[in-house]
């Protein structure tokens, strides 16, 4: 099993969610952060550029079967590839072990 956090742009997001429906993602994390990476910040609003310290993004999570990534990360990709800077950053992570709170039931069964 395997971890995906994705960074992408707020715009996104729906694009994203629906993609990710559309393969049979039935579950994910999604939240507000903020950050910056190479784009350092910058930002470009009616041809003016504007320095700011960080930008805001979404955070997604999505745990995964192994055999499920490379799709997940392919719709992910569709939903928010502009070809510009600062579009985002996708992490893939095993995961060790789930345990759901609410049945107990460990790893793939809790998922």
């Amino acid at each position: 099993m395997k971890r995906i956090d994705a960074i992408i742009k707020q715009p996104c997001l729906e694009n994203v969610k629906n993609r990710l429906a559309g393969i049979g993602v039935e579950g994910m994390i999604a939240a507000e952060v903020v950050g910056m990476g190479r784009e350092k910040g910058r930002e470009f609003y009616r041809g003016a550029e504007y320095v700011v310290d960080f930008l805001p993004k979404i955070s997604l999570m999505i745990l995964a079967e192994d055999d499920r990534v490379s799709v997940i990360i392919d719709a992910i990709i569709a939903g928010v590839r502009t070809g510009k800077i600062g579009a985002g950053k996708i992490f893939v992570t095993p995961i060790e072990e789930v345990v759901s709170i609410r049945t107990g039931a460990w790893n793939h069964a809790a998922v």
